[in-house]
């Protein structure tokens, strides 16, 4: 497959894919038409056609798409064929029912650590994960592989902890802190503004709206 730029409506349209074809395995389906899986994603056949054939296609014409298969194909593409160590750092109810999803371990995601600022929270355990202090952020980082870093703090310290997490040598930011984070480019950052989406939300839910009241 000759090197190209995807774009971030097909890069995010793949996770959707793999629970998709997820779920077909689950129920034992083995092969399935792209009219078929549009009708699950909610898009059309030509889109995912198009989608899959920046990745090279895995279809047969008259055959469809081998369920199996192209779940393994696109969870390579995702990097799910290998496993990824991550810390969350903020340990508040947020951060603690991260902790607690235990679909980031079947994902290839492992939770390795804990942090937090808060003194009483020192020594807790969460799954068998203890939380840590802050200061000993940088050495377990260094001694334990840490790719991916989970912010779930104020947006007043985000800044602060990311120049932390970058020197250390994160590869990637997972950040709920309700602020855009601006870090060097090999540093690759996934904000999740909880307040932008439920607005979004609310948007989709009054243009349905005004659809119904138009028709």
């Amino acid at each position: 497959m000759e090197d190209r730029e995807i774009s971030r409506a097909v890069i995010g349209r793949l996770p959707r894919y793999y629970r998709y074809l997820g779920e077909l395995l689950d129920e034992g389906v083995e092969r399935i038409s792209s009219s078929d899986l549009s009708k699950k994603m909610r898009v059309t056949a030509s889109q995912i056609r198009q989608d899959l054939n920046n990745f090279g296609g895995f279809g047969q014409q008259g055959y469809g798409y081998n369920v199996k298969y192209l779940y393994t194909e696109i969870g390579k593409i995702l990097g799910l064929d290998r496993t990824h160590n991550i810390i969350i750092i903020g340990a508040g109810n947020l951060g603690q029912a991260l902790a607690n999803y235990v679909g980031f371990e079947k994902s290839g995601f492992i939770l390795k650590g804990l942090f937090d600022v808060n003194p009483r929270l020192e020594g807790v355990t969460i799954r068998g994960i203890p939380i840590r202090r802050m200061d000993e952020l940088k050495a377990f980082i260094r001694h334990n592989d840490i790719e991916i870093a989970v912010l779930t703090i104020p947006k007043s310290k985000a800044e602060e902890v990311a120049g932390v997490l970058v020197e250390g040598g994160i590869q990637g930011i997972w950040n709920f802190a309700h602020t855009d984070l601006v870090l060097p480019d090999n540093v690759i950052v996934e904000s999740v503004h909880l307040s932008d989406s439920l607005l979004e939300l609310s948007y989709n839910i009054s243009s349905s709206e005004k659809d119904t009241e138009n028709n």
